[in-house]
């Protein structure tokens, strides 16, 4: 049993390192293309890339029944029991589905693209643009599926591979596409990205498993639990992106324009920060975990290493990331953004909650329950909405960042309330007393951003920085002998 556990956290630590540095690296890559594409196009330009691509992934969104997130629970299920001969069939099962979903989502897109220029557009018709759009819509949706394939097999390796090409192929297409035909070139843009992401994957998913059409009659009536959890999980969605939307109309009618961008700054360094640790959740964690999902003592093991590990990695980065955000906010954005800091260092406190929750969450996906799942998503977003409107309206942007952790202190009581009582989850008590030090040290760092000034604000943030780090890492060296598998590597 030693063995495994060491095993265990030498995975989750291995992966969750693996993806959350590919996560870095699109980041990094998206810093250096957005700020090129800036250059080349102009804020025009920029709003109107802006407004294809969202309207791209919402249809996507809508129509392709979440097949790409809900078909890893079966084959992950599959692949541990060995069943090769069932996996290969399903495999046909997602690929129909994927195939179906693409088509319907591109006749969405041809058919709504007047309604879309209309609504999208005061000025043009754009009607065209959609319809020559509606290519990269269908392409999304069989990347989908295959990129589910991939994780439900745990080719990881291949998963990383394939979100690099695109990161990198998202640089070396768009800007001399943007520097020869300016905004002529944003249509093709989005379209040649869809492509080059879908046949990287394709590369590699056809590989494990090549494409038979023999024994396809028939297979779509197969598939229709995962399209049931799939659409809950659209759904889901659907009220993630209706809530931002209420939020953000909100804070641009009761405050302004400048209102609005420095809650989308703070929202996003937060989110965006943490989001390269959360990364490996779906594309390794929930997979493992739909493999033994009706088993409650090995969901529990699975569900207590992945929390362990996430909270030992993130915990460091977000007591820094409060302690440096004075330092960070002009350097990425500018000094026009400073009043931004109080909202996202109050926020980040949110990320320890959510790192408790998250591994929690999956348990419900991996048993498929989608209207569990689709109820504590919308008690959420309707929390959280009423929250950030009595956080502005008493305490203004500042109040906004109370709120978000508020939110995600409500989400943690919730999904881990509901895992317990339906599932039958307990948190480790290595969970609990790493969560225990790991947000007072945070809770130390915030109340030294607000009550101490001058050298000794440093001498204290990164002192308690260290003690976070620290604390980290001798428990990381104690489960996967870290220093000396770094030994073994380097020296």
């Amino acid at each position: 049993m030693n063995q495994e556990h060491d095993e265990s956290y030498s995975h989750v630590l291995k992966y969750t390192g693996v993806f959350g540095g590919v996560q870095g690296l699109n980041v990094l890559i998206g810093l250096v293309r957005n700020k090129i594409v800036a250059v080349l196009l102009g804020p025009g330009g920029m709003g109107l890339v802006s407004l294809f691509t969202t309207t791209i992934s919402f249809i996507s969104q809508a129509t392709h029944l979440g097949i790409s997130f809900s078909a890893v629970r079966h084959i992950s299920e599959l692949y541990d029991h060995g069943d090769e001969a069932q996996t290969a069939h399903f495999v046909k099962v997602v690929r129909g589905w994927s195939l179906l979903t693409a088509l319907i989502g591109m006749l969405v897109c041809i058919v709504i693209g007047p309604f879309l220029s209309n609504t999208t557009f005061s000025w043009g018709d754009h009607s065209l643009h959609f319809i020559l759009l509606a290519p990269a819509v269908g392409m999304i949706a069989i990347t989908g599926g295959e990129t589910a394939i991939l994780k439900g097999q745990r080719r990881l390796g291949a998963l990383a591979l394939v979100q690099i090409i695109a990161a990198l192929a998202s640089l070396v297409i768009s800007i001399p596409v943007y520097y020869f035909f300016w905004q002529a070139g944003i249509v093709p843009v989005i379209v040649l990205m869809a492509f080059v992401t879908m046949c990287a994957t394709l590369y590699y998913s056809l590989r494990l498993y090549p494409l038979h059409l023999s024994g396809a009659r028939g297979i779509l009536g197969e598939g229709m639990e995962m399209v049931r959890l799939g659409v809950a999980f659209t759904v889901a969605g659907i009220v993630g992106s209706a809530a931002e939307m209420v939020i953000r109309s909100y804070l641009n009618v009761v405050g302004d324009l400048d209102v609005l961008g420095l809650y989308n700054a703070g929202y996003m360094l937060t989110i965006t920060y943490a989001g390269m640790v959360f990364s490996a959740m779906e594309t390794d964690y929930f997979p493992r975990l739909s493999a033994v999902n009706r088993d409650v003592v090995a969901t529990n093991y699975t569900v207590n290493r992945q929390m362990e590990v996430s909270l030992l990695i993130i915990s460091p980065m977000l007591t820094a990331l409060i302690v440096f955000l004075p330092v960070l906010i002009p350097l990425m954005f500018s000094n026009e953004f400073m009043p931004v800091i109080a909202m996202a260092q109050v926020s980040a406190l949110a990320m320890f909650f959510k790192v408790l929750t998250l591994p929690v969450a999956y348990i419900t996906l991996a048993r498929g329950k989608s209207l569990v799942y689709l109820f504590l998503e919308t008690s959420y977003f309707v929390v959280f909405v009423l929250l950030i409107i009595y956080g502005y309206e008493h305490w203004g942007l500042i109040g906004t960042g109370i709120a978000i952790t508020v939110a995600h202190v409500f989400d943690y009581l919730m999904i881990n309330g509901v895992a317990h009582w339906l599932y039958g989850y307990k948190m480790s008590s290595a969970v609990i007393r790493y969560g225990a030090i790991h947000i007072l040290i945070g809770l130390l760092a915030y109340f030294t951003t607000i009550t101490v000034d001058g050298y000794a604000y440093w001498v204290f943030g990164i002192g308690l920085s260290l003690v976070s780090l620290m604390f980290s890492l001798l428990i990381l060296r104690q489960k996967t002998h870290l220093w000396e598998r770094l030994k073994q590597k380097f020296f």
